[in-house]
């Protein structure tokens, strides 16, 4: 009970201590996004910047290799001046937010201010989408002289840059969406300024429609990049929930790890403690048994005061029944601890159930009840301890002697099981156990309520250490009770563990010599030649 309490309050404890951690937890991220104005958590800001920044790394080379094409590409409706101006220009802003980037990934975490280097990846970007934006105004001076084919092929190759600028950034800016619009906003805007500008011009709704698909276009890939945005935080909250739960593993793992330490030096100190104990309870109980024997059978005289004699046979009693406590206590403990040894030999255990049922037999005649033996006829040997099988049917029978009421039958049996294994039964007409207490009744020292009440005395080490000892033999021991029915122990033994006969490998003398005879050419026994033969090599001292 002592401990059930423990565990319970250490568990209300450990609930206690993680509500206020995640309480704690939870307090320091709203004040953290409150002051950094982001409904994003601080930690996951930080990794968002930095998959932005390993992004923008690894594609270092893809921006101004497209962007040289497409200056290259401007000069059919530009100057190479203009080409060239714009060109630099993209380039020196791609330097400057590499240059960051580099910048952001040297620091550690813990020097990293989220809110400042935020702000800086949005102008960096901001002016990296304003150079992208002057691809609109290259060549719009020389729209007065081109032809009407090269200039709506013009606006269409710009239309489709812008798609996939738009497409790009997407993929590399989605994890910060303010960097995405900075990175945006600015090109789509020139371009739709152009188009519908160059509508307004040449009176030609194309171009109010090339307008329409560019804003319809970057609407569209904003709604992608959220997307991509919230799987970003789903993936970092997976993430974070993972590792958290890969600590409070490895910390239930350390404490398991030391509950178990102590454990193993609890059961090491027991261990020492009861080999210690037993020699010392056993020395003094040997005297205390024998001289109170010799006093109770009078030995060295009469004693006249029979007080005194029923005073050396309680002590007698109480001196065996406490050494036989010890010794249960030292069984189930050496049992526990994995340190005891079977010495097995082939034994019947009807011949074993049959010799405890003798040894019981005057106590059972003391308290009138009567013991009923049942057992197969022809049984098999089985390879067990014979010590350990005793000690199963002795616990088995005194348990049913002691909770059987007066003029009660207990009815011993010995079968066959139907896998090929023998079974040993033992059933009283006691007071029987509530279903809800047979758990406890298997437990060390545990006994039923209606049988303190109604039995003997008992240490409540029996039935544990019948389940342990046929456990050892690979077995299982079954109780089965119902209330004021009586009870059942039964003990199975493994189909292994039976010995069955084995038949010869090869016929025995007798019946090789009858098999020589049954092929021999039959003989005359009675013949005179037989005779004369018989006589002619007859032994001397035979023929005188």
């Amino acid at each position: 009970m002592d401990k059930s309490v423990k565990s319970e309050e250490i568990a209300r404890l450990r609930g206690r201590r993680e509500a206020r951690r995640r309480s704690s937890e939870q307090l320091r991220t709203i004040r953290t996004q409150l002051s950094t104005g982001s409904t994003v958590k601080p930690e996951f800001e930080y990794e968002l910047l930095s998959m932005f920044v390993r992004n923008e790394i690894a594609a270092a080379a893809t921006m101004p290799a497209l962007s040289i094409i497409l200056s290259i590409a401007s000069m059919l409706w530009a100057t190479p001046l203009e080409a060239a101006l714009w060109l630099v220009l993209v380039i020196s802003s791609k330097v400057f937010l590499l240059e960051l980037c580099r910048r952001f990934i040297a620091l550690s975490q813990a020097d990293v201010d989220i809110r400042v280097w935020r702000r800086r990846f949005v102008f960096a970007e901001l002016l990296n989408g304003m150079t992208w934006a002057g691809f609109a105004l290259v060549g719009i001076s020389n729209y007065a002289s081109a032809s009407d084919s090269l200039l709506f092929s013009s606006h269409v190759f710009i239309f489709a840059m812008l798609i996939v600028i738009l497409a790009i950034r997407m993929t590399f800016a989605s994890t910060i969406m303010p960097i995405m619009h900075a990175g945006t906003i600015p090109m789509t805007t020139a371009v739709v300024g152009r188009l519908v500008m160059l509508g307004i011009l040449v009176n030609d709704p194309l171009y109010y429609a090339l307008a329409s698909m560019a804003v319809g276009v970057h609407l569209y890939f904003v709604f992608l990049a959220a997307g991509l945005h919230s799987t970003a935080l789903a993936m970092l909250e997976f993430r974070s929930q993972k590792d958290l739960l890969i600590a409070e593993l490895e910390e239930e793992k350390s404490i398991s790890d030391e509950a178990r330490r102590r454990a193993e030096s609890a059961n090491k100190a027991k261990s020492r403690f009861l080999a210690t104990m037993s020699h010392e309870l056993r020395t003094p109980l040997n005297a205390i048994m024998g001289f109170s024997e010799v006093m109770k059978q009078e030995v060295l005289g009469r004693m006249p005061n029979a007080t005194y004699r029923d005073y050396a046979d309680s002590i007698h009693a109480s001196g065996s029944h406490l050494l036989h406590l010890i010794n249960e206590i030292l069984d189930l403990s050496r049992i526990e601890a994995g340190k005891y040894d079977l010495h097995e030999e082939p034994l019947r255990l009807a011949d074993i159930a049959d010799d405890c049922n003798r040894l019981l037999a005057l106590r059972a005649q003391g308290k009138g009840l009567e013991i009923v033996e049942d057992y197969t006829p022809g049984l098999e040997q089985i390879w067990a301890d014979p010590r350990a099988i005793r000690q199963i049917c002795l616990n088995l029978i005194s348990n049913a002697l002691k909770f059987t009421p007066r003029g009660g039958y207990i009815f011993v049996s010995v079968h066959h099981t139907s896998e090929g294994g023998q079974r040993l039964s033992v059933r009283d007409t006691g007071p029987g156990i509530p279903k809800e207490e047979i758990p406890k009744v298997l437990q060390a020292f545990g006994q039923g309520s209606l049988a303190h009440q109604t039995a003997e005395g008992g240490t409540g080490l029996g039935l544990p250490i019948v389940k342990n000892l046929i456990e050892l033999h690979g077995g299982r021991f079954e109780l089965h009770s119902e209330l004021r029915k009586g009870t059942e122990a039964i003990v199975y033994v493994p189909p292994k563990r039976v010995l069955h006969a084995v038949g010869p490998l090869q016929p025995f003398g007798f019946e090789r010599h009858r098999e020589s005879v049954s092929t021999r050419r039959p003989r005359l026994i009675n013949s005179p030649a037989h005779a004369e033969q018989r006589s002619t090599h007859a032994p001397s001292y035979a023929r005188a």
